[in-house]
């Protein structure tokens, strides 16, 4: 697999997209967790919730276009999974 510059692109704004709604639908403010937060857990997102989607193939219709809502989709569920996952470590982490 080759990536292009234009595939980088895509996946910054696929993954600030993501990361800015996971961060608006959890912190309930409009800034999320900040800029490069925001940014990090999108992409993170992206790879966790694509990888999900290929495996169990949900949506397959949806990525006819370069960006599209299927990219997104799976992005922002990603960083929400991402999201609680850390939330549950973080709470057990100080709990001992």
């Amino acid at each position: 697999m080759t990536v292009d510059i234009a595939d980088v692109a895509v996946w910054i704004v696929v993954g600030m997209l993501a990361g800015t709604l996971a961060g608006l639908i959890v912190k309930r403010r409009k800034a999320g967790y900040g800029h490069l937060a925001n940014l990090g857990l999108g992409l993170v997102g992206a790879l966790i919730g694509g990888y999900l989607f290929d495996l169990f193939g949900i949506a397959p219709g949806l990525d006819s276009i370069s960006i599209s809502l299927r990219d997104i989709v799976a992005a922002l569920f990603g960083a929400l999974l991402l999201l609680v996952l850390l939330y549950y470590a973080r709470s057990r982490y100080q709990k001992r």
